[in-house]
């Protein structure tokens, strides 16, 4: 059993403005349940800001940014477009080199150039996203 210092951390990337509140929770739930074990989830949803205010957007961007900046992987959900979630990839991918998965209903065909370039691997939904994700950083810490 790892304590959770040892324990790599995930973001959980994906849209939350303009976005149902309910979808918004139900895959970062999801994704707490199958990898909480064995990862320390950062959900930015754990805060309670609300978009489109003036005294918390430059909070919001900077804990998001601060969360991305501590995790090992990012996790996206690529269900639409999203300008903060195509933010955050570059961003981690760009800037901090991170390792980001990214799990999309779309087709390569219909993926913005920007998200396949930045995003190291875009699978089709959230539990291949999640047993690619156990597969390479659970099993290596084992061996």
């Amino acid at each position: 059993m790892h304590n959770d210092r040892a324990k790599k951390k995930i973001y959980l990337c994906g849209p939350i403005m303009d976005e149902r509140t309910s979808h918004a929770r139900t895959w970062r739930e999801r994704a707490r349940q199958e990898l909480g074990h064995d990862f320390l989830l950062l959900d930015p949803l754990r805060r309670n800001f609300k978009d489109r205010e003036v005294d918390s957007a430059n909070e919001i961007v900077e804990f998001d940014l601060q969360d991305i900046r501590v995790a090992d992987i990012i996790l996206v959900n690529y269900c639409k477009p999203s300008i903060g979630t195509a933010m955050e990839v570059f961003y981690a991918a760009q800037d901090l080199g991170k390792f980001v998965v990214a799990f999309s209903p779309f087709t390569f065909q219909d993926c913005s150039p920007w998200m396949v370039r930045y995003c190291t691997k875009i699978l089709p939904s959230l539990e291949t996203a999640i047993a690619y994700i156990r597969e390479h950083f659970i099993a290596q810490d084992r061996v």
